[in-house]
């Protein structure tokens, strides 16, 4: 199987399992992690997704074997995309936090795979490489949308250009990521970290995800409108009431992430 799946006590593990290829990715891939997380998405249990690779890397980008050019011509990597931006997209709306946990390289499409999840965790033996410029093709799966963002204007230039590597602790720096672990404590960290945001108020997370996703385009009106109306949203659920009560009996507050 090419994805494992965990069930754990309020989120669900999901790994890339092609070790032997250090994970690169195929179509068949593509598909299997996209209804990974629409299964995760529907259980009512599962509140919080971490996401890592099998072996010693976290995936290096798409399998080549896959789209070699034939006598024929080139193949359709824009059909291909197509398959793998809808994973981006429903990692985006997901209305749970997504932990990725990168275990060791990151590269081209696995590298931007994993800044479309909410939280980052790298070992520090681990690196991302915008490694599409080694074969004359641009980035993608979202690389020249979260770059920038990310990092600025110049060193997503340089990043995407150069095909460098990046080491953990440099993207950490760059706040490409949110934390270098070391490697023996990665997956007790992201595991760590999945439970306790398991925890948490996950409906206010959700919609915490789509305000700051809308913020990337929107006016300060329009952003102050959709705070508001999202607010009110989340002042309706159970957990909202909770966590007041908790506050002021001076609790910890049992959330249960639903509506």
């Amino acid at each position: 199987m090419t994805i494992l799946v965990e069930k754990h006590s309020g989120y669900r593990q999901i790994t890339l399992n092609r070790p032997d290829r250090l994970n690169a990715l195929t179509a068949e891939m593509g598909g299997a992690l996209l209804a990974a997380l629409g299964e995760a998405e529907r259980d009512p249990g599962c509140r919080v997704i971490l996401l890592t690779g099998a072996g010693r890397g976290f995936c290096a980008g798409q399998d080549l074997t896959e789209v070699m050019p034939t006598e024929v011509g080139p193949p359709d990597l824009g059909l291909l995309l197509d398959g793998y931006n809808a994973v981006i997209r429903k990692l985006r709306v997901l209305p749970m936090p997504v932990v990725c946990a990168v275990n060791g390289v990151a590269a081209g499409a696995g590298a931007n795979l994993a800044l479309a999840c909410d939280i980052v965790l790298a070992a520090k033996s681990a690196s991302f490489i915008q490694a599409f410029a080694k074969i004359g093709l641009i980035p993608d799966v979202g690389g020249t949308w979260a770059l920038p963002r990310l990092v600025g204007a110049a060193r997503a230039r340089a990043l995407a250009i150069l095909a460098e590597p990046l080491p953990a602790t440099r993207a950490a720096e760059w706040g490409l990521i949110w934390q270098v672990v070391d490697d023996d404590r990665l997956m007790p960290e992201a595991q760590a970290l999945a439970a306790r945001l398991a925890a948490q108020a996950t409906i206010g997370i959700a919609l915490t995800k789509r305000a700051l996703d809308a913020a990337e385009t929107n006016t300060l009106d329009a952003q102050l409108d959709l705070e508001r109306d999202l607010q009110n949203e989340a002042a309706r659920t159970p957990d909202y009431a909770e966590g007041v009560r908790a506050f002021v009996e001076k609790r910890p507050p049992v959330f249960t992430g639903r509506r």
